[in-house]
């Protein structure tokens, strides 16, 4: 029995550190939009790139046109990413880039995902 008071006690202070002022919670806080695996993607691509075309992500991040527009949009309406379209000897070319607010963003979330990291590992 004391031993199972014990596990609860260490059970209630390690929710209660990633809870603290210090530490973001864990899930609450995270950026819904970025946090989807291929809008993080498409926005750790332009991080490092000035512009990518679509065809340039898709081949990049080997997703299907469908996917791939329908994050990018989801990005595009957050204002996250900028997206202008053009032709080119009559072909149509969309370009996108990462906008000031998705760069905020992604930064906000990776300091999220480095302090959840932090609180994760045993100190």
């Amino acid at each position: 029995m004391a031993r199972a008071r014990a596990q609860a006690s260490s059970s209630r202070v390690r929710t209660e550190a990633l809870r603290s002022p210090a530490r973001p919670a864990p899930a609450e806080r995270l950026d819904r939009v970025i946090h989807e695996r291929l809008r993080l993607a498409i926005v750790s691509a332009l991080a490092v790139n000035e512009s990518l075309t679509f065809a340039e992500l898709k081949r990049l991040l080997q997703t299907s046109d469908g996917n791939l527009s329908v994050h990018a949009r989801k990005l595009e309406k957050a204002g996250y990413v900028a997206c202008s379209k053009t032709f080119e000897d009559r072909i149509p070319k969309t370009t996108y880039r990462l906008t000031a607010a998705g760069r905020r963003a992604l930064d906000r979330y990776l300091n999220h995902m480095e302090a959840l990291i932090r609180s994760a590992r045993p100190g």
